[in-house]
């Protein structure tokens, strides 16, 4: 016997858990996720900062839409985001910090949000103050709890194996079976296998590794107040968190859908790059990850119904923006699942249509 539901939602990390806590109040919805437990890939693996300029034009729009929603829930904490130049960044150092929003200040203002800058070897920094560390863990136990308090129901160890469509999806997974009319695709990185298995063309949708090294701080260091600091020209990125220092490389290597893991030549060459700007030494480090974010070839997401057959719907593509983006992208992959009439502008909802790519 099959269990049946109105949609079926394949894909417990943040995208996939935002939406069926949307839908929950209106439709009966099925969650399934491969891994023991929700959210294991890349949205338990996020650097966890609201940048609304973050992203392209598109990406931006979702960001806006969605700050809200993480204003209401609770989720975000002021933290400054300040970015560090050397003098051979100074070429295209005050385009990309206009890129994101950042005005330039002095090196002395920035210094106390990150006192690790070696001051003889930064010549220029920018800053913005309207930016957040994100409470990533909470925000998923919300769309858990919201969905299951809705009637969702969540299936984790649950990878589906096989996909057919015959007016409604038949959904195998493990030993269970399913039936939906309704079938979302929010399998982050193994959105277009997931894809294939339905018999969708895959939109070229393309993981890439990105690594964190967790570091000790000095003792006495109160970083309460420091920023997360981006190096000019993507060589790193760090954020001070739980006393330590987490320092991304900023790689972006593709890579196929897998458990992904830290590469330790990647992160010896971006701590080397870090050392070269800070005053701190690297002698130590505590642990490593990696995630992956999935990106469309555009570096939109994905959200809307396939051309070639509406009863698959696409939420797919997050990249770098999945938790930044996902109560706005939640509530256009409801609109559109339900037939309703979406809330963002015509425009934002045809350049995120998966017909865009032909």
């Amino acid at each position: 016997m099959s269990d049946s539901f109105d949609i079926l939602i394949i894909g417990g990390g943040i995208a996939g858990l935002s939406l069926a806590a949307e839908l929950a109040p209106h439709a009966s919805v099925c969650l399934l996720e491969r891994e023991p437990h929700l959210a294991y890939h890349a949205s338990g693996r996020s650097a966890a900062m609201y940048i609304g300029d973050y992203g392209n034009r598109i990406v931006r729009a979702l960001n806006h839409a969605s700050e809200a929603s993480h204003h209401t829930g609770g989720i975000l904490t002021p933290r400054p985001m300040l970015m560090l130049g050397r003098a051979e960044d100074e070429a295209g150092f005050d385009d990309e910090a206009a890129g994101l929003g950042l005005a330039r200040v002095p090196v002395s203002e920035a210094q106390p949000y990150f006192p690790l800058l070696d001051t003889s070897v930064i010549t220029r920094t920018a800053m913005r103050h309207d930016t957040y560390a994100m409470d990533t863990d909470l925000m998923v136990q919300n769309a858990r709890k919201a969905a299951l308090t809705g009637g969702v129901r969540i299936e984790t160890g649950a990878e589906v194996t096989a996909l057919q469509h015959d007016g409604n999806w038949q959904v195998s997974a493990g030993e269970k079976s399913f039936i939906a009319k309704t079938l979302v695709n929010a399998a982050g990185a193994w959105a277009d296998d997931i894809a294939r298995l339905a018999g969708i063309a895959p939109l070229g949708i393309q993981p890439y590794r990105r690594s964190m090294a967790v570091l000790p701080l000095p003792e006495g260091l109160d970083t309460s107040g420091w920023a997360f600091v981006d190096a000019a020209g993507e060589r790193w990125y760090a954020k001070a968190q739980a006393g330590k220092l987490l320092v991304s490389p900023s790689e972006a290597d593709p890579m196929p859908p897998m458990d992904a893991w830290a590469d330790d030549m990647v992160l010896a060459e971006g701590l080397a790059r870090f050392e070269e700007m800070v005053t701190m030494e690297v002698t130590r480090l505590e642990h490593s990850w990696a995630g992956l974010r999935s990106f469309a070839p555009d570096h939109a997401l994905v959200i809307g119904r396939a051309p070639a057959n509406p009863d698959f719907l696409w939420l797919a593509g997050q990249g770098g923006y999945g938790f930044q983006t996902a109560p706005a992208a939640a509530r256009l992959a409801a609109d559109l699942a339900l037939g309703r009439r979406p809330e963002l502008p015509a425009e934002v909802v045809t350049a995120l249509s998966p017909a865009r790519f032909g």
